[in-house]
């Protein structure tokens, strides 16, 4: 991985540009605060949860993806967690929309769109959470200010400052099967402005995917290895202006629990960002991401005996790079007003080793191309009185450009597939519209919204196997689009509880799902041979997904307890036709109808214990719903205990019973299962 020279100057020039210019204004207060232009107020108008930095820092797991759980209806394709999952299958979505490993909702860090560039799954070992502020979540789509892939809802990732994250804060945590966990985030104010630095590493031995009942001489733990390292620097150009610098490299290390089957992710981010905070406000971001992947498959005989190499992916490098322009122009009489531009090009390619015979592979397949949009977005929001109002919308530009695929044998011969696809493009609009009423400790919500999402470069051009079943791309693939409306209600009857409550509907048209179109032993197009034990599918827009449900939100604080709770259910059903007929009024794929997630929290000082309740409800492994996976209830623990002013004892427990959470189900009836009951015992210095 390399980071560009540019970036890394600008970054340690930022401070020596500061004095610089210092020099010749006037000594002005500055107050730098490293976030981008506050949200606007229409906001108030939709389905909003905040997750705060001491809850993301503090789970049991210190895993973001889990932080993010609190959250009902927020989903990965997999249960697993990014120790043990497969990262091409934690795309993350909300709302009972399905998916097929890419994400409906848009992740953004400091602004920053985090989706693969390729594959539009989330590296979560790349994100530490001793080094973010907070988590916000918007669910429902059609967010123009944001960016255009919002689904399903925005989550917004925040880094933190260091009236936030402290002088200095080092963890070290050994727990279960060897595992170690370290981490550690510093941060410093320096003149005009601060800087951040943060770490962490984490690694074990892993368990065994595959349960007691199933498994076979081919079954061992699943090791991981994982680091990822930040840096920040955010100061002051004058009165109010600011400029923030990021760089971040992360490195994933997994394996599946077979032989052939290890796995490498890394990646490197770049941006910067001006921020002014005068009467007109304006932001100007560019971004620059990189990102490396490869994995092997394999197969395993009935008996669990014998494991065969099947396709190594040993390549897919990608790129993702973008900038956004926006101004918030002074209007006044209660209005609000956010005007700008945003872009982002995407390019990526598989390398892969396929069609062994011997152990040994035979063929060579390259595929890939790239994408870009560009859009154009202005939101507004009104206040008079009780009212609030909020109207935004969007037009987007997209093009689909350079696909190819092309397949060799690595012995001396003709080529054996060459495909060169046609260019598209096209335009998108969208937007969205609310209003919030307040009636006293009450407040009325409605709000309205149109979103899309582009096809990533994997679902358009990549086939992949997943134990016997293989999946063939399609270049064809259109964008998907939702349409959605939502009610709701937000209660806060005493100044220490919140009761939220949102009913929605949402239909996705052109859901891109895959389809079962025959069953094994065979040669299908794209993909080649799948045996008896396996499917063969093909990836393709669905006519819709439609979506009723109802989200409930709660919390309660009084001096050192709080509770915390949520509630999503998911009425969702497949409309197909033609070769999908088969799904219609089906459920989605790995679509729960319930989750729910409950935490009891106490904290005084840095002493503090929490207990978290989570449960998902049963779901169906495959689009035919021929296969169950039972639903889970889960408790997790952790405990903080100070011994003095910097020194604190930490113990957590994850899984405290040790449930079967089922992650997976293959063709013959094999099942994976998520994290075991795993215990952790370590230590934490805190320098204020």
């Amino acid at each position: 991985m390399r980071i560009s020279g540019l970036a890394a100057g600008l970054l340690l020039a930022g401070p020596a540009l500061a004095q610089e210019q210092d020099q010749e204004q006037d000594r002005a207060e500055i107050v730098v605060t490293g976030r981008g232009l506050a949200a606007p107020p229409g906001d108030a108008a939709y389905d909003v949860v905040t997750i705060s930095r001491d809850r993301i820092a503090g789970t049991a797991s210190g895993r973001l993806e889990d932080a993010l759980r609190d959250a009902a209806g927020l989903a990965q394709f997999r249960r697993s967690d990014s120790r043990s999952a497969h990262p091409t299958s934690q795309g993350i979505t909300l709302r009972g929309l399905g998916g097929n490993a890419s994400s409906r909702a848009l992740l953004l860090l400091d602004g920053v769109p985090q989706a693969d560039p390729f594959g539009g799954w989330v590296a979560f070992p790349a994100y530490l959470p001793v080094r973010l502020a907070g988590a916000r979540i918007v669910r429902g789509g059609g967010s123009g200010y944001a960016g255009p892939g919002a689904l399903a809802g925005t989550i917004e990732l925040e880094s933190g400052s260091p009236a936030q994250l402290g002088h200095l804060s080092l963890g070290a945590l050994y727990g279960s099967r060897d595992s170690l966990d370290l981490s550690g985030v510093g941060a410093a104010d320096l003149g005009r402005g601060f800087v951040t630095l943060a770490g962490q590493y984490a690694r074990g031995d892993g368990f065994t995917p595959i349960v007691a009942g199933d498994r076979g001489p081919v079954d061992r733990p699943a090791p991981y290895e994982q680091a990822a390292i930040a840096l920040r620097a955010v100061t002051g150009l004058g009165a109010d202006t600011e400029l923030q610098a990021n760089l971040s490299a992360f490195t994933d290390r997994r394996d599946r629990g077979v032989d052939f089957t290890r796995v490498r992710s890394e990646g490197a981010d770049a941006s910067l960002r001006l921020v002014g905070r005068g009467a007109w406000g304006w932001s100007a971001l560019a971004w620059l991401q990189t990102r490396g992947f490869a994995s092997g498959f394999a197969s395993v005989n009935d008996a669990r005996t014998i494991v065969a190499p099947t396709l190594d992916q040993y390549a897919v490098p990608a790129t993702g790079l973008g900038g956004r322009l926006e101004i918030a122009p002074p209007i006044g009489g209660g209005m609000t007003l956010r005007l700008g531009s945003d872009l982002r090009r995407v390019s990526g390619r598989t390398e892969e080793l396929f069609a062994y015979a011997g152990g040994l592979p035979t063929r060579r397949r390259v595929a890939g191309g790239a994408s870009a949009t560009i859009g154009v977005f202005a939101d507004a929001s009104r206040e008079s009185g009780p009212l609030t109002l909020s109207l935004g919308g969007r037009l987007d530009h997209w093009d689909i450009t350079g696909g190819a695929l092309a397949e060799t044998s690595l012995a001396p011969g003709p080529v054996l597939t060459d495909s060169h696809f046609p260019d598209r493009r096209g335009w998108e609009a969208t937007g969205r519209a609310g209003a919030a009423y307040r009636l006293g400790g009450v407040t009325l919500r409605a709000a309205a919204y149109r979103g899309w999402r582009l096809p990533t470069l994997n679902e358009l051009y990549r086939p992949f196997r997943a134990g016997a079943d293989a999946t063939a791309a399609n270049a064809a693939l259109d964008p998907e689009r939702l349409t959605g409306a939502e009610i709701g209600m937000d209660w806060r009857p005493m100044p220490s509880l919140t009761l939220r409550a949102t009913g929605y509907w949402n239909r996705l048209r052109g859901a891109i799902a895959n389809v079962t179109l025959a069953q094994g032993p065979g040669n299908f197009p794209g993909i080649g041979f799948v045996s008896a034990a396996g499917f063969y599918r093909r990836r393709q827009n669905l006519d819709a997904v439609t979506a009723r449900g109802i989200e409930l939100d709660g919390r309660w604080a009084a001096g050192a307890l709080s509770v915390a709770a949520s509630y999503a259910f998911a009425d969702s059903r497949v409309s197909a036709s033609g070769v999908a007929a088969s799904l219609d009024g089906l459920r989605p794929a790995q679509t729960a109808r319930h989750q729910a997630s409950a935490a009891l929290g106490w904290a005084r000082g840095d002493a503090g214990a929490s207990l978290t309740a989570r449960y998902a409800g049963p779901q169906f492994e495959d689009d035919q719903n021929s296969r169950t996976l039972k639903g889970a209830f889960t408790l997790d623990a952790a405990a903080a205990l100070p011994l003095t002013r910097s020194f604190a004892l930490e113990a957590r427990a994850e899984n405290i019973f040790d449930a079967e959470v089922q992650a997976g189900i293959s063709g013959p009836g094999v099942i994976e299962r998520a994290l075991p009951r795993t215990l952790w015992l370590g230590a934490r210095l805190k320098l204020r």
